[in-house]
């Protein structure tokens, strides 16, 4: 491991609002926050975001800077990455963001039935090939349902052709209400606050003319659900590495 992770893995446990919780101590002792996140770490009754697959936490932290009357948890396994959001939210003074290191598959020990009232998933890798692996297939659903309220909202934002249909026709199928649907973002949502945040990532997409693509829906809690039975032609580009947000009201400095 190169000494620059090292530095910012040991900063990291120097940022308070950054929670590292180990698998064996998980299992012995569980998660003291679970069922708590609202009276013991943000001391208030504001619903709860998580940004699944963080990254450099770009969507944690810019969502946070817009919606200051939510709370917002930046989720993901690599913490040297994370350590780009986590010091921008410190350096903010935020105090409606956290960082937590895990798997995303591990969020019922870390989050109780309805804490939980919305989910981001960011950029996250299509994988074509692996439904099971796939943030938005019925199997991560049934994992978001343990943890969300009833109805909870969940955003897709992609530059993914063959995820961005795969996750309609999953919407479709299983009847959940959409509450937004666009294959080119930047042009049907002029105005919109969101686009305020935008990754050096997306930028790239967008300097060379290709669209991002947006899903949100509405997750029922009590209905059984159903894998899209469909061909979907795949992506034919390779996508690019996540990098830092644009956005001159939250980072004017480089990575």
């Amino acid at each position: 491991m190169g000494k620059n992770k090292l530095k910012k893995f040991k900063e990291m446990e120097e940022i308070d609002l950054v929670l590292q919780y180990p698998w064996a101590r998980l299992q012995q002792e569980g998660f003291p926050l679970r069922g708590h996140w609202h009276e013991e770490f943000f001391h208030n009754s504001n619903p709860i975001v998580l940004e699944l697959g963080c990254g450099k936490g770009e969507y944690t932290v810019g969502l946070a800077r817009q919606y200051p009357d939510r709370n917002y948890i930046g989720i993901d396994i690599k913490g040297a990455r994370m350590w780009t959001g986590a010091c921008q939210a410190r350096d903010l003074g935020l105090t409606n963001v956290a960082f937590l290191r895990t798997d995303i598959e591990l969020l019922p020990y870390f989050f109780a039935p309805g804490e939980v009232a919305e989910i981001w998933i960011t950029f996250p890798d299509p994988q074509m090939k692996k439904v099971r692996k796939r943030l938005t297939s019925t199997r991560f659903m049934e994992l978001y349902r343990k943890v969300t309220a009833p109805d909870a909202r969940i955003n897709l934002k992609s530059d993914s052709p063959f995820l961005y249909t795969y996750t309609r026709e999953m919407a479709s199928l299983n009847k959940f209400p959409v509450l937004a649907d666009t294959a080119d973002l930047y042009a049907s949502h002029a105005g919109d606050p969101i686009l305020d945040i935008r990754t050096y990532y997306e930028q790239q997409w967008l300097d060379r003319g290709l669209t991002i693509k947006y899903i949100a829906f509405s997750l029922p809690h009590n209905t059984p659900l159903a894998e899209p039975d469909i061909e979907i032609e795949r992506d034919t580009y390779r996508s690019f590495s996540r990098g830092q947000i644009q956005c001159p009201e939250l980072c004017n400095k480089p990575d």
